[in-house]
């Protein structure tokens, strides 16, 4: 290869002048847009002083008591087993899973696997999953992902639940936006007869961008609420410009933005290192892969990951399960894939989205992501919420399946962190 040829894709530095010249010229309306939404909550010092009040557990549970107090008591039920260590720990799982044997193995620590569960859509689903990881000796996930309606879980207190739940286990979690493609957004589209027009975007067309801001900073001044699912290029670029201007939002890319490959890759990964803060600090904190991709693309992507500065800010959420139904050819399971990775990539997630395909082969209702966009009214009049609900414990079970396959080859996970010591 002639070694001259690299040198063309330099990028002077008038590039880097001219943005800054657009997103500091007065006249130009997207950037004003995106101010005056963020106005109308304040300087982005006091919007994050509100978030940080409202996150705080005692705030939560005085909503859940205005919202649902019948939740308390299993609030307090799930911090006392916390308090008296009930949760077996990482030691006492390792032996469990291998006996004596774990005495004398080193864990690949640095390595670790987040565990990660997708979609925990209701409280209750939490509270049973924590007293089957006490019946059975089990791990409670890390890293929640819900996509439920925001303004039905808001009237229903399920969302300060959930965030309660969240800060006593310790785990991160990530909620979906109403803002988003199946909002009506698009108007010319609707249900099945028209997929193929969401081929050309499944988002926020026009304004509905900014109505996703709006809606996120909502939520963080209110509840505390972080973490959200990004799946549009526009508003991934306004996640970055918040960010920027001092405003802690943070994202996980979900797997509909089609991240196939390391070009994609490196493309979205090139707008947080151009719109990171000056302590290298990104709001992209998980990268949610196509489940197209194969190790190779995920341990190219990790090389320029580790360059840029972001090994330990963008977490790469691979898919091990899916929903049986409605988003991929069946069986679909990756944790052999997983296995191959573990050991040599770090701060990644393993996302269960279903349970392991022989036991979702079993279920009279299998998973289906479709029913994530049901009302909860709807599903309990439908007589279905068992069915969900035993749908919710099967990814459970696929979680703790997969600690244990890390455990048998001395690779290492993250569970719920303030339960499993």
């Amino acid at each position: 290869m002639n070694p001259d040829i690299r040198e063309r894709l330099k990028i002077p530095a008038d590039r880097l002048e001219a943005i800054n010249a657009f997103l500091l010229n007065p006249e130009m309306r997207v950037i004003n847009d995106l101010l005056a939404v963020v106005e109308k909550y304040g300087q982005p010092e006091e919007i994050n002083a509100k978030a940080a009040a409202a996150r705080q557990l005692p705030a939560l549970l005085k909503r859940v008591k205005e919202t649902r107090p019948e939740y308390l008591a299993e609030l307090e039920w799930l911090a006392a087993r916390r308090d008296e260590g009930a949760f077996i720990s990482i030691a006492d799982y390792r032996r469990r899973v291998l006996g004596q044997q774990a005495e004398a193995m080193t864990f690949k620590d640095d390595f670790a696997v987040t565990l990660e569960i997708s979609a925990c859509q209701y409280f209750p689903w939490v509270i049973e999953a924590a007293k089957r990881a006490l019946e059975r000796r089990e791990l409670m996930p890390a890293r929640f992902i819900k996509v439920r309606k925001m303004k039905e879980q808001e009237a229903d207190g399920d969302l300060p639940a959930m965030a309660a739940a969240m800060e006593i286990i310790g785990a991160s979690y990530v909620d979906t936006l109403d803002t988003k493609g199946t909002d009506g957004a698009n108007i010319h589209l609707g249900g099945p007869e028209t997929i193929t027009g969401y081929f050309g975007g499944i988002g926020q067309p026009n304004d509905y961008a900014l109505k996703w801001l709006d809606e996120f900073l909502y939520y963080y001044t209110q509840y505390g609420v972080r973490q959200v699912l990004n799946i549009n290029p526009g508003t991934v670029l306004l996640g970055y410009l918040l960010h920027r201007l001092g405003v802690d939002i943070e994202f996980k890319i979900s797997v509909f933005m089609g991240n196939d490959n390391p070009y994609a890759a490196l493309w979205t990964l090139i707008g947080a290192k151009l719109f990171a803060r000056d302590d290298g600090t990104s709001p992209l904190i998980g990268f949610n892969w196509s489940n197209s991709v194969n190790n190779q693309t995920i341990e190219l992507t990790a090389q320029f990951r580790r360059e840029l500065g972001f090994e330990e800010v963008v977490r790469f959420e691979h898919h091990i399960t899916e929903t049986w139904k409605s988003i991929v050819r069946q069986p679909y399971q990756r944790r052999g894939d997983l296995l191959e990775l573990a050991g040599h990539i770090a701060n990644i997630s393993a996302k269960h989205e279903g349970g392991d395909p022989e036991i979702e082969l079993k279920r009279s209702h299998p998973s289906d992501i479709f029913d994530y966009f049901r009302s909860k009214a709807e599903i309990s009049a439908s007589g279905d919420w068992e069915a969900l609900t035993t749908n919710f414990l099967d990814k459970f079970d696929a979680v703790n399946n997969t600690a244990w396959a890390l455990t048998e080859r001395g690779l290492s996970f993250i569970a719920a962190p303030k339960l499993h010591r």
